[in-house]
């Protein structure tokens, strides 16, 4: 594929809304794969602290 200009490449022959939507689509999804867990882990492991700092003081 080549493209005359740089706004003829965003256009992709009059299907740049659809492919530049997949890219944002499938970009989210891959940073929500990483994040989302990350976020998760360190949610258990803040409750599981606080679980043993609570178990402790008994």
């Amino acid at each position: 594929m080549s493209f005359a200009s740089f706004s003829e490449f965003l256009a992709m022959g009059n299907h740049g809304l659809y492919v530049w939507t997949s890219f944002g689509l499938s970009l989210a999804v891959l940073l929500l794969n990483v994040a989302l867990p990350s976020l998760a882990r360190r949610r258990y492991l803040h409750d599981e602290a606080r679980r043993m700092r609570r178990e402790e003081g008994k």
